[in-house]
């Protein structure tokens, strides 16, 4: 892995990595962990792609503690800047739970861009006004939780609602993270994705999605993202309690992504 820094939407320094030859690929990381958390997947992947894994805005060293430079609309720009700076027209967006939410959100707003979208694990869509107040209320006492008694004591109360893999990313990088950031990107529960899945309709990328096993990354979701996204297959292997490292997460999705990749049309390195 080479590390570099890119400048976001707005010009802020944001951190990354890339590795491999081929096509570009871009793998966000779930909300919590950081880049590292992707890396074993991404020398899965290396030989079918130039893999890019970056600290999305808030997490690892992508540092940003102002909560207004946490929105949907951001995290796309950073995306694209992340892009352009390597001299990508277009790329595969593999994203995990915020990552697949981004990778979503870029292939409706820029469809161009992205030839493709994997998502392991699909986040919860709030779909009404008492579902998205509940997404506000859970994100807030995390924040307040974490600016009172740390990031250890923010998560503590929650991770055994997730399986084992996300407490092991989690865990991980807490070491890596800058307290204020986490507090900030918090913040996201305050902007809406989407504001249903019928949205999802207008992808016209082909998808893979890989469907989760808990409350915030609920299977119903994924299969109705399947029905719903023109060009979308369920994967064969769930984000699951059977999987409890970051090895476990690579050596189960990897075989699925690479058929996945091999059935893409043929695209240039940069175009």
């Amino acid at each position: 892995m080479t590390p570099f820094v890119f400048r976001g939407g707005d010009g802020r320094a944001l951190a990354a990595d890339i590795d491999g030859s081929g096509p570009p690929l871009v793998l966000l990381h779930a909300g919590g962990p950081d880049r590292r958390s992707l890396r074993p997947l991404a020398r899965l992947l290396a030989d079918r792609a130039t893999v890019i894994l970056p600290d999305i805005r808030g997490y690892g060293a992508s540092v940003c503690a102002d909560p207004s430079l946490h929105t949907w609309d951001q995290y796309t720009l950073d995306l694209l800047a992340l892009l352009d700076a390597l001299g990508h027209r277009r790329a595969v967006l593999a994203g995990a739970g915020l990552g697949s939410t981004i990778a979503l959100r870029t292939a409706l707003r820029v469809p161009g861009r992205v030839d493709a979208a994997v998502l392991l694990g699909v986040e919860d869509i709030e779909e009404d006004a008492a579902a998205k107040a509940a997404e506000i209320a859970f994100l807030d006492a995390f924040a307040a939780r974490a600016a009172a008694g740390g990031l250890e004591a923010a998560w503590e109360p929650i991770l055994g609602r997730f399986p084992p893999v996300v407490g092991a990313m989690v865990r991980d990088a807490i070491p890596r993270s800058d307290l204020a950031s986490i507090v900030a990107a918090a913040s996201i529960a305050h902007d809406r994705s989407f504001t249903s899945v019928a949205e999802l309709a207008d992808v016209g990328a082909p998808v893979l999605v890989f469907p989760g096993t808990d409350p915030r990354h609920p299977r119903a979701l994924a299969e109705r993202c399947v029905q719903v996204i023109p060009h979308a297959t369920l994967a064969p292997v769930a984000i699951s309690n059977e999987l409890k490292t970051e090895e476990d997460l690579a050596s189960a999705t990897a075989p699925s992504i690479r058929d996945f990749l091999d059935s893409l049309p043929h695209r240039p390195h940069s175009a």
